[in-house]
């Protein structure tokens, strides 16, 4: 088996050594990269097949054909790294990954996973089988299901119909209806399903042998195929809670966004995740526990409110990757960019794309929010100290403001649910307002720049209470069209 492993952006050229790929493996794993739902018009979505290697862009996960594997990790770098490690990178991943599906991931069992040696797939399907097995010890869930069945003595309800349709001349024989305690739950179709495809799959010797294990006691679960599954109809009882998170990892794992398996001439199988959706779910659920008891809800692709109208019909809808909401009235718009943001620029700020800045501006305008925010992940290219920086939008006293800023999602103290509590808790107290100070100067940009420092007054006003954020606001008024 070739194993492979390169980051997002990355390249990988044709060759038979370790540092490269044989060309023909090449040809079949860009053959089912083309066919992902990531793919897009001209297939070249997640791998980019050139004349001298692959390239891969911004999905990452595991593509399997017979015989290779390749891996596509993300750059996903902690404060003050350079250079993150592969089994670094792929915690990482699943770290987000266990925000973003409701993953319940111990310290423990993250020790025992062999990070170093497995790619991405085989250390999700460690935790699935650890998870499983210690499901399946306590006893598959059984359900009460309707049978209807000839036999020789009476059981449940006689069926009237069939006795004397089928058994007029046989009466020996009792067509009974009848309920019956069974395993075969759609929750247990669905497992069977999981753990059936990822014996396909699976390449450590010990996943393969768990999951031999564990197909045996689904023997009298009838397999059925994955787009036949009844989803609607599992329901999960106070007795069936340590399922809830199986269920979750059964989604990842069978979900068409996902994943993709071929049947013609190249048979494969890609889990694939775009990174720019994982992250803006990532914020979406982290935000969502920071901001839970605060009075403050978050609504992730809502909105839905139009740029233009012509004879009473909108045109152009917008939808916001976040918006916090206060009640009714919309507080800010987050929008997520899974973007290697450059150090600070005077005629760039922070390379941020000039595109970006105006849809933030459209977004303020739409929604009558007065705050904005272009939220990046930190990485080891930037200050060690996350950013946020902050301008004033349309002239110098604007209340209006567009907030630059970076969240580290590496899990390094104080971590990123943490980091992003005091990112909103500051922007989005009641108390919080500017104030001005000396200004620094002209810094190369035609407009008119001052710095200023942000406090959030306690209640009581007291100077001691202060929380102190530092940034700049940069009047946008007379930029010129390149920033």
């Amino acid at each position: 088996m070739i194993q492979r492993t390169l980051r997002e952006w990355q390249r990988i050229g044709y060759g038979q050594d370790d540092r490269t790929i044989p060309e023909a493996q090449a040809d079949r794993i860009a053959a089912v990269a083309a066919r992902s739902a990531f793919a897009g018009r001209g297939g070249e979505g997640v791998l980019e097949h050139g004349r001298k290697g692959l390239r891969a862009r911004g999905v990452v996960g595991v593509i399997a054909t017979e015989g290779c594997q390749l891996e596509i990790l993300p750059k996903i770098e902690g404060l003050g790294e350079r250079e993150a490690t592969d089994d670094a990178l792929r915690r990482r991943l699943i770290d987000m990954l266990a925000v973003v599906h409701d993953l319940r991931i111990e310290a423990g069992s993250l020790a025992q996973l062999g990070w170093q040696k497995d790619t991405i797939l085989e250390l999700l399907i460690r935790l699935f089988c650890s998870r499983l097995v210690d499901a399946v010890r306590m006893g598959l869930p059984r359900r009460y299901l309707q049978h209807a069945d000839d036999l020789p003595a009476m059981r449940g309800q006689l069926d009237v119909t069939r006795q004397f349709s089928r058994h007029a001349t046989a009466p020996q024989r009792l067509a009974c209806r009848f309920d019956a305690l069974s395993p075969d739950t759609a929750l247990n179709r669905v497992m069977r399903a999981v753990v059936t495809g990822l014996q396909r799959l699976a390449q450590a010797a010990d996943n393969r042998r768990r999951l031999r294990a564990i197909s045996l006691a689904y023997a009298d679960v009838t397999e059925v195929p994955v787009p036949s599954l009844h989803w609607d109809r599992i329901a999960l009882d106070r007795n069936d809670q340590r399922w809830q998170e199986l269920l979750s990892f059964a989604r990842l794992f069978l979900s068409n966004r996902h994943q993709q398996t071929s049947t013609g001439s190249i048979d494969g199988y890609a889990l694939l995740f775009e990174m720019s959706a994982l992250f803006e779910r990532y914020v979406a659920r982290l935000s969502t526990r920071v901001l839970a008891g605060s009075g403050y809800r978050i609504v992730p692709q809502g909105g839905y409110r139009y740029c233009l109208f012509a004879d009473g019909t909108g045109r152009f809808r917008t939808q916001p990757d976040l918006i916090i909401y206060e009640g009714q009235h919309p507080r800010m718009v987050i929008d997520t960019k899974w973007k290697g943001m450059a150090p600070h620029r005077d005629d760039r700020p922070h390379g941020v794309g000039q595109g970006d800045v105006y849809q933030s501006m459209a977004y303020s305008r739409l929604y009558g929010c007065s705050q904005v925010m272009l939220l990046y992940p930190h990485h080891g290219g930037l200050p060690p100290d996350p950013i946020c920086t902050r301008y004033a939008i349309a002239n110098r006293d604007a209340e209006e403001s567009l907030l630059i800023a970076t969240l580290d999602i590496t899990g390094r103290s104080p971590g990123p649910v943490e980091s992003l509590k005091a990112l909103l808790s500051a922007l989005l107290s009641p108390g919080w307002r500017p104030d001005p100070v000396k200004g620094d100067g002209d810094h190369g940009l035609d407009t008119t720049v001052a710095s200023r420092t942000w406090h959030k007054r306690p209640a009581s006003s007291t100077p001691a209470g202060d929380e102190v954020v530092r940034g700049e606001w940069r009047d946008f008024s007379r930029c010129t069209p390149n920033l």
